[in-house]
């Protein structure tokens, strides 16, 4: 495969919009071919998956519902988006991909996280980031972003969202513990610094993996 894929990870609040937008204008600006992409969504079908997903309207979704409806909007990014990106040479930057599955619906929902890590295999016909960048935040700072940035923005917390602080740490030891397991693939950020700083540490680090 000709492309370089990287992923940008992260609990919600951690800036990784911001983050992955100005990774995009960097790398344009040094002549790659770049397709932005996230994840739920990235295609016509995924969208209207990650709508339900995240319509607290959706009411009681049950975990392995959960689970399987991340997956199939994957499958159809990766078909669709992702894959062809990559065999065209290209670079793709995602916001989000299975490690977000892996620690929400495995570690946060209680789910056996080797069986979400299977259905995503098949899901992905086995693809794997080249390098996942994750933007550390504690819970609290993550939350309180949250709850500022929609009071501005004059928008309800999604469902997930609007899960408990409990929650959102069960997911960040999720994340570390990724990182413990996948220490070659994974680049750690501290996502309280400002922003300019995180994006140089990123830039910093992908010169660290790739040869900008």
């Amino acid at each position: 495969m000709k492309g370089y894929f990287i992923t940008i990870e992260g609990p919600d609040g951690a800036g990784k919009t911001t983050q992955i937008k100005l990774l995009r204008d960097y790398l344009v600006d040094k002549g790659y071919e770049v397709v932005m992409t996230r994840e739920p969504g990235g295609t016509p079908l995924a969208e209207k998956i990650r709508n339900l997903l995240l319509d607290p309207a959706s009411g009681k979704v049950y975990p392995t519902t959960e689970a399987l409806l991340y997956a199939a909007s994957r499958a159809q990014h990766v078909a669709e988006v992702i894959l062809p990106a990559l065999q065209a040479g290209k670079i793709v930057l995602c916001d989000r991909f299975v490690d977000s599955s892996i620690v929400y619906q495995g570690l946060g929902r209680g789910l056996d996280p080797q069986a979400i890590i299977k259905v995503n295999l098949f899901a992905t016909q086995g693809l794997t980031p080249h390098l996942t960048i994750l933007l550390d935040l504690t819970p609290e700072e993550g939350l309180a972003r949250l709850v500022k940035r929609n009071r501005e923005e004059h928008q309800e917390l999604d469902r997930l969202e609007q899960e408990s602080l409990d929650f959102y740490r069960k997911v960040r030891q999720g994340y570390l513990d990724l990182v413990k397991e996948n220490p070659a693939r994974f680049e750690v950020i501290e996502a309280s610094d400002s922003i300019e700083n995180i994006n140089r540490q990123i830039i910093a680090a992908l010169s660290r993996h790739f040869s900008l």
